[in-house]
């Protein structure tokens, strides 16, 4: 093996077992949804936003409260409403008597940490606002531009069964998120140890494992992790096929209205590199790329009216893509 491969394993395997405390420490609260979480820690060493997706009651805010709660980092949680301005997340300026000037006052969004509650309540104006923030990291109030502190991180979550009340997310906006995770009811025997936990008195001390630092050179050292140009070949023919599936002898024509962006390119190595760090690993295999490939992908393809006619899911488009395109 490769000097340098060896030295990026080194590091690799000492950053997973970090990870792996990071991950029974969370698992003290949360039951089950050990693939979630996995999920999250790999956005969080991307440096990605996430979108949570799932019914009412999965604990899909308690999750996201619980994982800041494992670093030493900002936190905010944002109840997203209809008569949300941008000024209550970025903040506004107000005038000063005793100076006679105006000062700036920043808003919640300048943290580490951002859960954005039911984020598809928020008007237009707000996920506009929201959107500066995650792509650029800053926001602009009244005219000046201010850096949001690093790390920064939105998970954001929604209900996919209430619509009433609700702004669909603009497709823009959606394709910022690096993952779409779809949170599922537990099973029987995870159900009972729900019940266990939060129907007794028991009381859970988290501990503080990270600080922002110390994720920061995690998220430069993810990048280092090596991806062969075969595997960067394999990536863009999984995207590509979303674009061109007739290319690849695909039988879903007709079912993809737009394929995937090239931002789905870079999420797919960034969070194989990411899958590869958490199994300790300095470099990055087919299987860490089909491993996050639904997450990254399934709110990247937008289906034709014929599609959704015929129950075509993106699950099934991604699955077929899975199977067809071949591994190095």
């Amino acid at each position: 093996m490769d000097k340098t491969i060896k030295a990026l394993n080194k590091t690799a395997e000492r950053h997973a077992e970090h990870l792996t405390k990071i991950r029974k420490e969370i698992g003290k609260i949360i039951v089950g949804q050990d693939s979630i979480i996995e999920k999250l820690l790999i956005a969080l060493l991307s440096n990605g936003h996430v979108l949570i997706e799932g019914v009412p009651g999965l604990a899909k805010t308690l999750m996201v409260k619980t994982l800041s709660q494992s670093f030493d980092c900002g936190f905010v949680r944002l109840q997203f409403t209809p008569d949300l301005l941008p000024a209550d997340i970025t903040g506004t300026k107000i005038y000063d008597h005793r100076n006679s000037s105006f000062k700036t006052v920043k808003g919640p969004l300048f943290t580490n940490f951002v859960l954005a509650d039911e984020i598809n309540r928020a008007p237009p104006k707000v996920q506009s606002a929201l959107l500066e923030a995650m792509q650029e990291r800053q926001v602009s109030i009244q005219g000046d531009t201010l850096k949001l502190p690093r790390p920064f991180l939105v998970l954001a979550t929604q209900n996919p069964i209430e619509s009433e009340g609700t702004y669909k997310l603009p497709e823009a906006q959606v394709d910022r998120f690096m993952f779409k995770l779809l949170i599922d009811y537990p099973s029987k025997e995870e159900e009972v140890e729900i019940i266990d936990r939060f129907t007794e008195e028991r009381s859970f001390a988290m501990a503080k494992m990270l600080n922002a630092k110390q994720i920061m050179a995690m998220q430069h050292f993810n990048k280092q992790i090596y991806a062969d140009r075969k595997i960067k070949e394999y990536v863009a023919e999984l995207v590509d096929a979303t674009r061109h599936p007739e290319t690849y002898s695909l039988d879903i024509d007709g079912h993809i209205e737009f394929g995937a962006s090239p931002r789905a390119s870079l999420w797919l190595i960034l969070a194989a590199k990411a899958h590869a760090l958490i199994h300790g690993r300095g470099y990055v295999k087919p299987e860490d790329v089909k491993a996050i490939a639904p997450d990254v992908l399934r709110h990247r393809i937008l289906l034709t009216y014929e599609a959704e006619a015929e129950e075509i899911t993106s699950e099934l488009i991604i699955k077929k893509i899975l199977e067809t395109i071949k591994v190095p």
